[in-house]
């Protein structure tokens, strides 16, 4: 195949119909083994840096041809011959690195978990939300709209959003049933009415951006990060909204939560650091971890109101003592490079994924005996970047990279 014909074949690769006119063959007469490793390459870059960068592939830590499959799948409908063709491309090139198997930890506690497909493909639910109506909400941070799933019926609802290129991101529930989101992308805060779908939106200060992760103190006061090295506060009942600066600079604030008298805690993704905030004043105090390399992602609170937070570069569960200062850690399960991340407890048990294990896993610790359990996600997880714990004492998941949200029944 000479340039000028795979010229044509990358440009109507977009299109799903593949004409090569020097062969005059179509897509169906095209199969791995008549073209070259080049080409294959070439097909694939066309469809996949439509909306990815391809180091986002060569830089992955590889899936099976059927986990490549699974996540083509999640993303986009080809055609049969045109999906084999990259899917065998990809399995061949990109297979599942050395290492990254799981590590199942057996334990005392069983689980089920239940998965569902987002309806509109590619759109990567980021976080996930256990409503008190028993629904799940999830961003779909890819396609600029909200979700929800009814676990008992399996019916779903999309919301789209009208400012374009929002990126909803983190979301929570009002007293009222409102669902609050962050628009990381849109710089605003969001309220969606679930009975009207209406949205309300409340812009970000000049000088600040990336709205990030929300949360609700006792008092109905929404707290907020942002990738700008701030952090947030907004009071619904009065629409005011102030932004402070962390003392440190070139911060990135990522999970936050609120502990039991009302102080929001917050890890600081770009650094060795944990924060917590005044309420009255906004005054931001830091605590530095000791590990230099330390980046904590996500954070959860144990009803002792310690710090738990996954150091998503280095590997670790982390436990930061706001009364002592004393910091803990232990090695994940499956080791230096499981890129732990979504992070929750139900009473005394840390609830946290591993990112890089193929599939993710879901991992349980034990804060009393610390003790580890883990499972495989039955998608494979793609990225679990948060969950949350339901009223009943289970979890809620969102598998940002297989496009599904999960419910993780927890027995005994």
């Amino acid at each position: 195949m000479n340039k000028q014909s795979l010229g044509i074949l990358i440009a109507v690769v977009f299109i799903g119909v593949i004409t090569l006119s020097k062969t005059n063959l179509t897509q169906q007469e095209i199969s791995l083994e008549e073209m070259p490793e080049d080409e294959a390459k070439a097909m694939t870059e066309a469809v996949c840096i439509t909306c990815h960068r391809f180091n986002t592939i060569s830089g992955s830590v590889g899936h099976t041809h059927d986990g490549w499959q699974a996540l083509i799948d999640s993303m986009i409908i080809l055609p049969k011959e045109q999906n084999d063709i990259i899917v065998d491309y990809l399995a061949t090139n990109y297979p599942t690195k050395p290492g990254t198997g799981p590590v199942l930890i057996p334990g005392p506690v069983n689980i089920k978990i239940k998965e569902w497909m987002a309806p509109t493909l590619g759109q990567r639910p980021h976080d996930p939300l256990a409503a008190s109506d028993n629904t799940i909400w999830w961003t779909g941070q890819m396609k600029n709209r909200l979700g929800k799933v009814d676990p008992s019926t399996g019916e779903m609802h999309e919301f789209p959003l009208e400012v374009e290129d929002s990126g909803p991101h983190g979301l929570v529930e009002d007293k009222d049933g409102n669902i609050w989101f962050t628009a990381v992308s849109g710089d605003y805060i969001g309220m969606l009415n679930p009975i009207t779908g209406g949205v309300n939106e409340y812009p970000v200060p000049d000088g600040t951006r990336g709205p990030h992760t929300p949360i609700f103190d006792q008092s109905g006061t929404l707290w907020f990060t942002l990738q700008s090295g701030h952090v947030g506060k907004f009071v619904p009942d009065t629409e005011e909204m102030i932004v402070t600066a962390t003392p440190t600079s070139g911060t990135y604030p990522y999970g936050i939560q609120v502990n039991s008298v009302g102080v929001p805690w917050y890890v600081d993704f770009r650094g060795n650091r944990v924060g917590n905030i005044n309420p009255e004043t906004l005054k931001i105090t830091e605590y530095e971890l000791p590990h230099p390399d330390s980046r904590p992602r996500r954070i959860a609170l144990t009803p002792d109101d310690v710090v738990w937070y996954t150091d998503y570069p280095r590997g670790y569960l982390g436990r930061f003592d706001p009364n002592t200062g004393n910091v803990q850690e232990w090695l994940s399960p499956g080791g230096s490079q499981s890129k732990p991340y979504g992070i929750t407890s139900t009473g005394n048990i840390i609830w946290y994924s591993e990112t890089s294990m193929r599939p993710n896993t879901l991992v349980r610790f034990d804060t009393e005996t610390q003790q580890f359990q883990s499972w495989g996600i039955p998608s494979g997880g793609g990225i679990v970047r948060m969950m949350m714990t339901t009223a009943d004492g289970d979890l809620v998941l969102a598998c940002s990279g297989v496009n599904r949200v999960a419910l993780v029944e927890i027995g005994t």
